[in-house]
């Protein structure tokens, strides 16, 4: 793509109404061009160096806190033997998720004791035997094995049964597609398999124990680990990999996990949460009575918010610095006590998107979809999603940028003419989608201009042809810093937003 530029802005008002620019000189990407070297904040799992050798000593170390695995198998075999004792071996493949500690359990009937065990901790107790990992064989990814060797007392016969991997029975065969929102609430829009692509989308769970791994298949995106409350860890394109939050009290606590970033080219993919060794991962969260809908673009997604200056070249890019869970809308949600979606592409338009870029195509083509990059796709909607309240906040790439040579609308009278009148079909399809009773609200982020006076315009029309519950909202009066990344909304002016729209929604009658 090419870098995409603008005129320069003579006043607050004009520089409010855009979005992903800078002032006249400084080249500017839409958030989804911008790749940025990847800076990690967490401790990686070890990499697993699996070796057949045998140690000369004793292995030792602590139990590992441990995934419960969803399918293994098993591979034993007698070396060596002796009148009353042998030598096996014994290769553990893990056939599930990938895991980051485990336990081997088995059981002896014939009265054999394990007298010396190499590549893992042992603990015998009668006839009941487990072997933990120890530090340099603790992750196993999928189809990954781990190998033991160990010298018993006793006879070769009857051989161990019994083989589980903590506490899943090693069969030999894969496990079945795990149901993660089984386990996992969420409102956002996740396909059955567990993948996303909507900046926003959140996992909240409950467990009982000292710790909890949370399973996920992402290298595009960041994430926040919120345990009780309290962010735990900041999560950068953590790839495929189980993160552990480990060191809690033996009690019952919540797990969140939320995507900060925008990723509309790929997909990320939650493989649930999982218990450390005596815990347990216990029923999901209620959903919250109370739900609503954003649908923006890079102001509703919370582009650049983290930053304290609008140049982010050199503080780590916009996607470092961008947390939809802080954005205006995300705020406000939780302030209700409110499950949300924040359905937000940035550089979209109601009809045309950013400089005229990608024409033919809005951010109409892609409402529907679960998956963004996944042409013709449509979220199918579990039957749980009734938002009470939908805000549309486009208009802002309609209307930014001065219309260029080519484009189908050869004036701006006739962009406003396109864009009220896809904004009138849009409002159909949400109030088809949702129902009479949902309040749908048109917010504007200044007070005059192009984009307002349309935006505007569409409410009346749609208030004069008997539909009251479509309102108009324009939150221009704020003290706004603009200091996120390419003059969008910082922190602290989501909150104030955020702030004013609760005061907003408290004088509307809704229906929650």
């Amino acid at each position: 793509m090419n870098t995409l530029r603008h005129n320069s802005i003579c006043e607050l008002w004009a520089i409010f109404a855009t979005v992903g620019w800078k002032p006249a000189g400084f080249a500017i990407r839409p958030q989804w061009m911008y790749g940025g070297t990847p800076v990690y904040r967490t401790k990686s799992a070890a990499a697993a160096v699996l070796t057949a050798a045998l140690a000369a000593a004793l292995a030792t170390g602590g139990a590992p806190q441990a995934s419960a695995a969803t399918g293994c198998k098993v591979a034993y075999q007698v070396t060596n033997e002796w009148q009353g004792g042998y030598i096996a071996s014994l290769d553990v493949t893990n056939l599930g998720d990938p895991i980051s500690g485990w336990q081997l359990t088995w059981s002896f009937s014939g009265g054999q004791t394990v007298t010396q065990l190499w590549n893992g901790t042992l603990h015998q107790t009668g006839a009941q035997v487990s072997v933990d990992n120890v530090n340099y064989n603790a992750s196993l990814g999928t189809g990954t094995s781990a190998g033991i060797g160990f010298v018993v007392n006793g006879a070769t016969s009857p051989a161990p049964t019994g083989f589980a991997l903590n506490g899943t029975a090693c069969t030999g065969s894969a496990p079945p597609p795990q149901d993660v929102l089984a386990q996992a609430h969420t409102a956002g829009r996740v396909t059955k398999n567990g993948q996303y692509t909507w900046p926003g989308v959140y996992f909240e769970g409950r467990f009982r124990g000292t710790g909890v791994g949370i399973v996920l298949n992402d290298a595009n995106n960041d994430y926040d680990v919120q345990i009780d409350g309290t962010t735990t860890a900041s999560l950068v394109t953590p790839g495929k990999t189980t993160y552990w939050v480990n060191g809690l009290s033996n009690a019952e606590h919540r797990v969140r996990l939320v995507k900060r970033t925008e990723s509309p080219w790929a997909a990320g993919e939650f493989g649930g949460f999982v218990a450390a060794n005596g815990g347990a991962i216990l029923a999901k969260p209620a959903a919250r009575a109370r739900q609503i809908e954003f649908i923006g673009d890079s102001l509703t997604a919370g582009y650049g918010n983290l930053s304290t200056t609008r140049d982010c070249s050199s503080n780590g890019g916009v996607t470092r610095n961008t947390n939809t869970d802080i954005s205006f809308g995300a705020l406000a949600a939780r302030s209700l006590n409110a499950d949300y979606q924040v359905n937000a592409f940035s550089g979209r338009g109601m009809v045309r998107n950013y400089n005229g870029g990608d024409p033919g195509t809005s951010y109409r083509t892609y409402y529907d979809r679960a998956l963004l990059n996944v042409d013709g796709d449509v979220w199918q909607n579990p039957g749980t999603w009734h938002p009470q309240v939908v805000l549309v906040g486009l208009g802002t790439n309609d209307f930014s940028t001065a219309l260029h040579s080519g484009e189908q609308w050869p004036t701006t009278d006739s962009l406003v003419s396109a864009y009220k009148s896809a904004y009138q079909g849009f409002l159909d399809k949400l109030r088809t989608r949702y129902g009479a009773g949902t309040t749908i609200i048109v917010d504007v982020p200044q007070a005059s201009g192009t984009f307002a006076d349309a935006a505007r315009q569409v409410v009346q029309d749609r208030n004069s042809s008997g539909d009251s519950r479509v309102r108009y909202w324009n939150f221009g009066d704020l003290p706004l810093d603009l200091l996120g990344c390419d003059w969008h909304f910082s922190a602290r002016d989501h909150r104030l937003i955020a702030s004013k729209l609760t005061d907003y929604l408290s004088t509307l009658s809704l229906n929650w």
